[in-house]
């Protein structure tokens, strides 16, 4: 069985293989990579919270508090790796997804206990 990636039918000869996408990718620095995935998830979840201009018809709290604690969880994990410099602006859209979740929660969760604050801690107003 050969390692050629093949290309199905009517496809252009100039199509990418999968050799060039794996080479493209192998050139991205991990700190590109986290910040990238960091911002496709705040801003999922400024949507999920009603905060883009879809607004109350786009507002799923449930969603939100999942793309707000993955986020957390990449930034908690990912800023010793990405250094300060890069980690501060994650950590600060972070914060300001959590308190706008807060505040967009009919009941609010108790301290400690909202979306990722098990990653960052309480987040107070």
């Amino acid at each position: 069985m050969s390692s050629e990636p093949t290309q199905t039918p009517g496809a252009d000869d100039d199509a990418i293989g999968f050799d060039d996408l794996t080479r493209d990718i192998a050139e991205v620095p991990a700190v590109e990579v986290i910040t990238t995935v960091a911002v496709h998830l705040m801003s999922a979840a400024a949507v999920k919270c009603g905060l883009a201009e879809g607004g109350e018809k786009d507002k799923d709290l449930d969603e939100a508090r999942k793309l707000i604690t993955a986020l957390a969880g990449l930034v908690t994990a990912g800023a010793p790796e990405i250094s300060n410099f890069h980690a501060a602006p994650l950590r600060d859209g972070l914060r300001s997804l959590q308190l706008a979740f807060r505040e967009a929660s009919i009941v609010p969760d108790a301290p400690g206990a909202g979306p990722g604050e098990k990653f960052t801690g309480p987040v107070y107003a």
